[in-house]
């Protein structure tokens, strides 16, 4: 497994409409793209965002990073939504679970 985690903060003058098209066209787009797993994203009170993706290897997450689609939205991103980002990737990470038994 590969693991990606998106920290970012949006601009306060942001096309929220805009971004939002943008944010469910990638959503759809990745689903479609090998070895994706999953995809979540959080939003804290203060505005910052936690998105997480999860992939079966760093070349299929390497590979949807590269995605033609997705370049121009990343650019699109760091030109016109975000006014800050930071991007934590895991290789083989260690995973716990915890399930409540019946």
């Amino acid at each position: 497994m590969y693991l990606n985690v998106f920290r970012s903060r949006k601009r306060a003058d942001m096309d929220a409409v805009a971004y939002a098209a943008d944010a469910a066209h990638m959503q759809e787009l990745a689903r479609q793209q090998p070895g994706y797993i999953s995809y979540r994203s959080y939003r804290a009170e203060d505005g910052e965002t936690l998105s997480m993706s999860e992939w079966e290897s760093e070349d299929h997450a390497r590979a949807w990073a590269r995605h033609v689609e997705h370049a121009m939205v990343q650019g699109r991103g760091r030109v016109d939504y975000y006014e800050s980002y930071t991007v934590y990737s895991c290789p083989d990470p260690h995973v716990r679970h915890f399930a409540r038994e019946g």
